[in-house]
């Protein structure tokens, strides 16, 4: 994603009859919200008297909740390069016996390709829970509902890029790599909604539901 772009452009290019930005973006700058959300807890939590005893994990995290940041930023615009070429494959001439096979392979490979970048948010959604628990247990209570929404907005990166995996996988299950990483890709996914779900419950226990 181009972060010199306004937010009022890219929700002009997100709103357009072009296919990029779509959802495999959304879902990765999801996770980009969600890091920048922890990163702001630890920035309330930071300089506390209150929260000294943890301030120098929440430091720690901060630190690497910066790096997922940057790195869900960089999968948003893979996203968006990926989709590209498979299309560039789509428009391989196919006259010849030999071409059609040509560009069914190239077809396949760049599509398998475009599953992994969404295949990677899940993983790092999943890198990105932990320090999410623990800042929602050790940061600023004050802002345990925005705790609360980088986990919700976790959650739904990672559904959005699941289903991304599965629209670019499930014709080529035949593809013994492609059939792993469907696999990988659906047990991380179940793992990261339910420990979300658990964590947003006792949120909102916390707060008063």
């Amino acid at each position: 994603m181009d972060i010199s772009n306004s937010i009022g452009n890219y929700l002009e290019e997100l709103s357009s009859n072009s296919p990029t930005p779509g959802g495999g973006n959304v879902s990765a700058f999801c996770g980009t919200l969600a890091s920048s959300l922890g990163i702001m807890v630890c920035n309330l939590t930071i300089g506390k008297k209150k929260y000294l005893d943890s301030e120098e994990e929440l430091k720690g995290i901060k630190e690497k909740l910066e790096k997922a940041k940057n790195e869900f930023l960089t999968l948003s615009t893979d996203d968006n390069l990926a989709f590209d070429r498979v299309m560039e494959s789509f428009r391989l001439p196919k006259d010849t016996e030999e071409q059609k096979s040509a560009r069914s392979q190239k077809i396949e490979t760049a599509t398998i390709a475009a599953g992994l970048v969404p295949y990677r948010v899940i993983s790092l959604c999943k890198i990105i829970i932990p320090y999410l628990m623990t800042i929602s247990e050790k940061g600023n209570q004050n802002s345990l509902s925005d705790t609360g929404v980088a986990f919700s907005l976790t959650s739904t990166a990672a559904h959005g890029a699941f289903l991304k995996v599965l629209i670019n996988f499930s014709s080529y299950k035949d593809n013994l790599n492609a059939k792993k990483i469907l696999l990988d890709a659906e047990m991380d996914f179940n793992e990261i909604k339910q420990i979300c779900t658990k964590e947003l419950e006792i949120i909102e226990k916390k707060l008063g539901r």
